[in-house]
């Protein structure tokens, strides 16, 4: 029989009643508080660590405060988190790895990360899918199938996110699908 110090065992000990916490209960969640009312989502930092930390540091850092939904497709997303009102554009940090392999399909109410064709680009901009969009998902190597990380879900403020959708676009300038009256991301704090 091996004997081992008090310390290890305390910290074993500790380490498994950590492990023990349902993963849900280590999840970040946020409040993206908009034009239209408050989402809620919890992010889901095991299957997409390096998206949630992104989401995380801009959000702390008060980026999203005064960005707009500027893009939004009815039976399809709303896309946000990198424009003003004005349509221009917030300067963001580097790009990030798309982490699309993670197994987690962009469903109705998941966020995932936006992207150019560039499978690597990411930087602040997200979006909340209002449908199943299996198209999104990774089905491949090559940058048209490797997909868009999701990294969250919305819990609460669905109804938010539907009305979102159900408003009013149009063309302003270089861009489609652009709600005619903002919406505003007010602020995106972590809970």
């Amino acid at each position: 029989m091996s004997h081992r110090p008090l310390s290890f065992l305390v910290i074993c000990g500790l380490a498994a009643i950590l492990c023990a916490q349902p993963a849900a209960a280590q999840n970040p969640v946020v409040v993206i508080e908009t034009s239209l009312g408050s989402i809620t989502a919890e992010l889901d930092r095991r299957a997409a660590p390096v998206s949630v930390a992104n989401f995380l540091a801009y959000a702390e850092s008060g980026f999203y405060d005064g960005t707009v939904f500027h893009r939004v497709i009815r039976g399809f997303m709303i896309q946000g988190g990198g424009m003003t009102a004005d349509l221009q554009r917030k300067e963001t940090r580097a790009p990030i790895r798309n982490e699309a392999t993670n197994g987690l399909s962009n469903d109705r109410g998941t966020l995932a990360m936006a992207r150019t064709n560039v499978v690597d680009s990411a930087t602040a901009q997200f979006f909340i899918n209002t449908v199943d969009n299996p198209g999104l998902n990774n089905r491949g190597t090559d940058p048209g199938s490797y997909g868009y990380a999701v990294f969250g879900r919305v819990t609460d403020g669905m109804d938010v996110v539907d009305a979102i959708e159900g408003v009013r676009t149009g063309r302003r300038g270089p861009f489609n699908d652009v709600p005619e009256t903002a919406v505003e991301i007010l602020s995106v704090t972590v809970q």
